[in-house]
């Protein structure tokens, strides 16, 4: 994928910015994971089995962004979304655990070393952001994994679906909470643009997670 441009919303404020960077560049934009192939198709369960199992290596270990970047930000504006995010991303992580269990083992395909590696190379580059020093960039990128995440749970909950497995309630905030913490945090052009930076480079990842998942996919022969 190429790089995101995060500075031509405008005069949008910051809010809309991050809304509009992670909607026009993340898992929603990409058709993989709202597409028949993943969710209903014939090889639908194994599909969604190796979705699940490279979630669960990109988010399913402990600590992950949003706790991260809990550590690097200590301004009151966030603390109580972070307090909240953090449980709602545990509760998250044990929804992914179970669904990996149930789904059984990753599906055998062609590559996989070389997807694996993959994977963890964006792990390690999403907590790097996530423990980035630069003010903003954190909280960018905990805002951007929480946003983002509205389209993968749709993906989770048709696993959970098929797998037998009972989902969670979905506890993350709206787009408005998105957009009053954006506005609170983003104090100066420069935070806005660490704000916007850590953003992007999240929804990067999340976008070529779905580019591998559908290159596998396509490796396995599977529709």
């Amino acid at each position: 994928m190429a790089s995101v441009s995060v500075g031509k919303a405008g005069g949008a404020g910051i809010g809309e910015k991050l809304l509009a960077c992670v909607a026009e560049h993340g898992s929603a934009a990409h058709p993989y994971p709202a597409s028949m192939m993943l969710l209903k198709g014939p090889n639908a369960a194994r599909n969604l089995s190796d979705a699940v199992h490279f979630l669960c290596v990109l988010h399913g270990r402990h600590p992950g962004v949003v706790d991260h970047a809990a550590k690097c930000c200590a301004e009151a504006a966030t603390r109580a979304w972070f307090e909240s995010a953090t449980r709602a991303f545990a509760a998250e992580r044990a929804f992914l655990a179970r669904l990996a269990v149930a789904a059984g083992p990753v599906p055998s395909t062609p590559g996989s070393a070389d997807s694996e590696g993959t994977v963890i190379g964006q792990r390690h580059a999403i907590e790097m952001l996530a423990q980035s020093e630069r003010s903003g960039c954190a909280i960018g990128a905990a805002l951007a994994v929480a946003i983002d995440w509205a389209s993968t749970r749709k993906v989770l909950d048709c696993a959970a679906r098929r797998f037998g497995v009972e989902a969670p309630p979905y506890a993350l905030s709206g787009a408005s909470d998105f957009r009053a913490l954006a506005a609170e945090v983003a104090a100066s052009p420069s935070v806005e643009r660490a704000l916007l930076f850590g953003a992007e480079q999240i929804v990067v990842q999340h976008y070529g997670l779905w580019e591998l998942l559908e290159a596998r996919q396509q490796a396995r022969g599977d529709s």
